[in-house]
């Protein structure tokens, strides 16, 4: 078979405003089970959001936008309810930045044949495929603008925003997470940002430049993340999924700690997952145990068992029309370290 045969039906993202769903899950939250906690859930975000001291920090793991939830965490930027975001390199680069150089997701079967979408260049991610060709296109693209960019450490954040800037120089990524978060003065950080396509551009890059090369550094993104913490105060999160994004966000508490400032746990936490806490992983783990960290207050938390590509439209979508957004002014944290930025221009 050609390749076109495989690449031929996108992926569409979902657009929450289309429908209101708050009636539905107001009566989810009638029944039982996780449909209960994900009506607790929604209003829990909903009260994040009408919370005007609050800051709120979104965490993304897993493959979402690949799966059409990009249009929605764009909804919940462009109406300023998320106002700092922690991600996996996948979601931010190898899917999100991919999108927005022109190329897309396509539905896919999870029971092709995996060897012929290897000889293809055809990469699967579960049900949906990715052409393997553009996506080096991606990493390329990676290693020219670490290219451009004076040699020093990097936080992910600072480097994303140079991402963010070269898409608004080319005209390119007009529904980015990247490009939107860039011109809006919204962090995001990648704590583990070589473990995507970043990582092979900054392998091309730093072995095209040994003595002097642009290099990642994680605890400035744990310092800057920190800082927001101080200087907010009071947060909430809003988790999909668990890995390093969910614990690096929890633990600014405790680092912030470390540096001397009183601070308040997280006020509000809610977490979508699949994963099961008896194994004692840190993406199962309950928001109750973060609590015993010192992370997580524990009166407005609500863990919701179920995949997020369900569950989380059926939140975003309930705020969204809920419209508590409309008196919510945007943080802009990038504001935070603008003194120091010397490279983006931001």
């Amino acid at each position: 078979m050609q390749k076109s045969a495989f690449l031929k039906d996108t992926v569409e993202h979902i657009d929450i405003k289309e429908v209101n769903v708050v009636p539905l899950v107001e009566a989810m939250g009638k029944t039982a089970f996780q449909a209960r906690n994900l009506a607790r859930a929604a209003q829990i975000f909903d009260q994040m959001v009408r919370d005007k001291d609050a800051g709120i920090i979104l965490t993304l793991a897993g493959s979402l936008v690949s799966a059409g939830q990009k249009l929605v965490i764009l909804d919940l930027i462009r109406h300023n309810m998320i106002d700092a975001i922690v991600a996996t390199g996948a979601n931010i680069v190898d899917q999100d930045f991919f999108e927005a150089l022109g190329f897309r997701h396509y539905q896919g079967d999870p029971f092709a044949s995996d060897n012929e979408l290897r000889e293809l260049m055809i990469d699967r991610i579960y049900d949906t495929y990715i052409d393997e060709d553009e996506l080096r296109v991606c990493d390329d693209t990676i290693r020219q603008i670490a290219d451009a960019l004076p040699p020093g450490a990097y936080s992910s954040r600072e480097f994303i925003m140079a991402m963010g800037k070269y898409l608004q120089e080319n005209e390119l990524g007009k529904d980015s997470i990247v490009r939107e978060c860039y011109e809006r003065k919204i962090p995001i950080f990648v704590p583990a940002f070589s473990d995507c396509s970043a990582g092979f551009g900054l392998v091309f890059h730093q072995t095209k430049h040994p003595e002097a090369h642009v290099s990642i550094d994680s605890v400035k993104d744990f310092r800057e993340l920190t800082q927001i913490k101080i200087e907010q105060g009071s947060t909430g999160i809003f988790m999909l999924g668990g890995g390093v994004p969910k614990n690096f966000v929890q633990d600014i508490v405790v680092s912030a700690e470390f540096l001397g400032h009183e601070v308040a746990m997280h006020k509000y936490a809610v977490q979508l997952t699949v994963a099961d806490e008896r194994d004692g992983a840190l993406s199962g783990s309950t928001l109750k145990e973060a609590n015993s960290w010192g992370k997580v207050d524990l009166a407005l938390e609500q863990m919701v068992y179920g995949e997020a590509t369900v569950t989380f439209p059926l939140i975003a979508a309930y705020v969204y029309h809920r419209r508590n957004w409309q008196e919510r002014l945007p943080r802009e944290y990038n504001r935070l370290f603008e003194a120091k930025e010397t490279v983006t221009g931001a």
